[in-house]
């Protein structure tokens, strides 16, 4: 009886060590990991297969080298699991991201020494100067190349943070929130989103869109991929969740991997827009540690996997990224090109808007005026853009 009290004493002894090592391990995983998903199955599995092992030595029913072997290959498989957990993770941050994130938008900054920031050869008929009140401008990251050529050609030669000053890149989403607050005077973005319409009406204010340029909307794969064109038909399928493998649309037999952006940037705009009716499915999700460990789940951005499909706008992917392991796709039999733009050929073209709200800046409009001159469309396509008719 006693040697049986001595045995629930050291298992209930490994229980409170057994939960301890639990919980600390999955807070501290929480806090500390960008993969608190695995972690938070992997741990509590750990520990209880440990916690049986040991208590079934307590308790002889594993005696001797059966004992120390069942312990053995159980820590082998689980240093085993880790191990190639670290392994396909290092893998997968290995791929190629195509995400705004990514770009770095001061080598296109105005006034900056070695800007990418085109300018032309001469002063621009339009200009304002220092004292004079600034338009704020905000805007999508694909077209921060372009506004901030306008304002390096217009606005008083000084520095202009791109997150907090007259000329700020705060991506599609953020700049639509703050157009409709009256945060800023313009904004360069592709056409809203239903929930950014609903929003200005709901603020009460009235978004008056002045198309400036025209971009091609585009698709990508891998580059191993064999697919080389999909019809808009073969899209919608595809992103209805209806086409699920690549042999149906002429590639390989993989399971299509369709990746998508987060609500209300410009380019899942464009992909909704796109759909015309077809319901689009649920994205691939990463699961995000943010703050003391609250877990968020995002659309994940586009990695360059082998059975990947990703989408964004012509010259964001082809010249703000510059990823060389991707091949663009042709629509209905037709390649994204300036020419095929401006001919109307490819089939999913559309304008980009200068956007505005109501301001009474008195420089809005003759500023909008001088972008739709020939000198301010000169810009648009010497950055890469196709200009307006």
């Amino acid at each position: 009886m006693d040697q049986l009290g001595t045995k629930i004493g050291y298992s209930f002894l490994i229980t409170l060590l057994a939960l301890f090592a639990g919980v600390i391990g999955t807070v501290f995983a929480t806090l500390v990991s960008q993969h608190y998903l695995f972690y938070s199955y992997y741990i509590p599995a750990f520990v209880i297969g440990f916690w049986v092992i040991l208590n079934l030595g307590v308790f002889r029913l594993l005696k001797g080298n059966v004992f120390r072997v069942s312990l053995l290959i159980f820590s082998s498989l689980a240093a085993a699991v880790l191990i190639g957990f670290q392994i396909y993770q290092g893998w997968y941050d290995s791929l190629e991201i195509a995400d705004g994130q990514e770009v770095d938008l001061y080598q296109y900054k105005p006034f900056q020494e070695h800007t990418k920031a085109v300018s032309l050869d001469m002063e621009a008929s339009f200009s304002l100067q220092a004292g004079d009140e600034l338009p704020v401008l905000d805007g999508a990251t694909a077209l921060y190349p372009v506004y901030s050529a306008f304002a390096q050609a217009v606005y008083p030669e000084q520095d202009y943070d791109l997150f907090d000053s007259e000329v700020m890149a705060n991506q599609t989403h953020r700049a639509y929130a703050s157009l409709i607050n009256g945060d800023v005077d313009m904004i360069f973005a592709a056409g809203p989103s239903d929930f950014q319409l609903e929003r200005a009406d709901e603020q009460g204010v009235e978004l008056e869109f002045t198309p400036i340029g025209r971009e091609a909307f585009v698709f990508f794969v891998n580059a191993r991929n064999p697919v080389t064109n999909l019809t808009i038909e073969e899209i919608q399928g595809i992103y209805s969740g209806e086409i699920t493998d690549w042999s149906e649309v002429g590639g390989g037999n993989e399971v299509i991997r369709a990746f998508q952006r987060p609500p209300d940037s410009g380019s899942q705009t464009a992909l909704e827009n796109l759909m015309e009716g077809h319901t689009l499915m649920d994205a691939p999700t990463d699961d995000v540690v943010t703050g003391m460990g609250g877990i968020i789940s995002e659309t994940a951005n586009y990695r360059n996997h082998r059975n990947a499909i990703g989408y964004s706008f012509r010259f964001f992917s082809t010249v703000m990224i510059e990823n060389h392991n991707i091949r663009h796709l042709q629509i209905e039999g037709v390649p994204p090109t300036p020419e095929t733009i401006r001919d109307g050929t490819y089939p999913i073209a559309d304008s980009f808007y200068a956007v505005t709200a109501g301001s009474d800046n008195p420089n809005i409009d003759p500023f909008l005026e001088w972008i739709l001159s020939e000198e301010g469309q000169e810009f648009i396509e010497r950055t890469g853009y196709v200009p307006v008719e």
